[in-house]
């Protein structure tokens, strides 16, 4: 019992003298455009940090039972080792499919 104690007194004072996150500064939008319609929509946002996203969704197969809505879109960000990652997806009825040369392909 004393040792779970030691092992948990020392895990929370690691955790607690542990290094901050690093301080994000704060992004102002340089572009945003948004457009709702009946049967979809579409919008694009980029930020001054590098930030970018685009989405567009349409509803399919409007007033049937398989009415789903599919959305295709694409989104950057600049990482830690300052590298532009760039991911293009689609979102169905297959689930989110994101596509990227950072990220692995399914095998086929």
């Amino acid at each position: 019992m004393k040792f779970t104690i030691a092992i948990a007194f020392t895990c929370i004072l690691a955790c607690s003298l542990a290094a901050p996150p690093a301080i994000q500064q704060d992004a102002q939008v340089l572009r945003f455009d948004s457009d709702v319609l009946p049967e979809g929509y579409k919008f694009a946002v980029e930020t001054s940090d590098g930030k970018s996203h685009q989405e567009e969704g349409q509803l399919k197969d409007v007033g049937t039972d398989h009415e789903a809505i599919v959305v295709r879109g694409s989104y950057a960000y600049v990482g830690d080792d300052g590298q532009t990652y760039s991911i293009q997806y689609l979102a169905d009825e297959n689930g989110f499919q994101p596509e990227g040369a950072h990220l692995p392909r399914p095998v086929q």
